[in-house]
């Protein structure tokens, strides 16, 4: 890894809500946190192999008048590309009228090599995904149509 790619961690970091990321590769470890003034603080070092921590996920926008009542949606927290599944050979982690727990895991973005986790920020019944799977997908995106409650 190289400082480019710390540098573009350490922007993504400042663009959204992530107080913490973690990678390992080839035996380096590198982790970043927000410090209490909220500047990130870079940290690296030799270690054993830990899987990443889930991102958080970004509130979503509230509703204006022209959208459905008691309709929300899940938002991608980052940049990166959109997967439904852990794995081609896995179920989805969820589907239509299926419904999800505040904090379950929902889908998987992939950025800079990294598998990130996305949990949904409520509870309540997907009323559609809103992204095709191997989709590229932007900071604040909508990834799901939701029914709260």
């Amino acid at each position: 890894m190289d400082l480019k790619e710390i540098k573009q961690i350490i922007d993504l970091m400042k663009r959204s809500d992530l107080t913490e990321f973690s990678v390992e590769e080839q035996g380096f470890k590198l982790r970043i946190r927000r410090g209490p003034a909220g500047a990130p603080v870079a940290v690296s070092s030799p270690a054993p192999a830990l899987p990443p921590p889930a991102a958080p996920s970004e509130p979503a926008p509230s509703a204006t008048p022209s959208e459905e009542i008691g309709v929300d949606y899940i938002t991608s927290p980052m940049v990166g590309t959109f997967y439904r599944a852990p794995g081609p050979e896995t179920p989805p982690f969820c589907d239509v009228n299926q419904l999800v727990e505040e904090n379950s895991i929902v889908c998987i973005i992939e950025a800079m090599k990294i598998m990130n986790e996305i949990p949904a920020d409520k509870r309540g019944t997907i009323l559609e995904i809103l992204v095709e799977n191997g989709q590229p997908v932007e900071f604040g995106q909508r990834l799901f149509k939701i029914k709260a409650g």
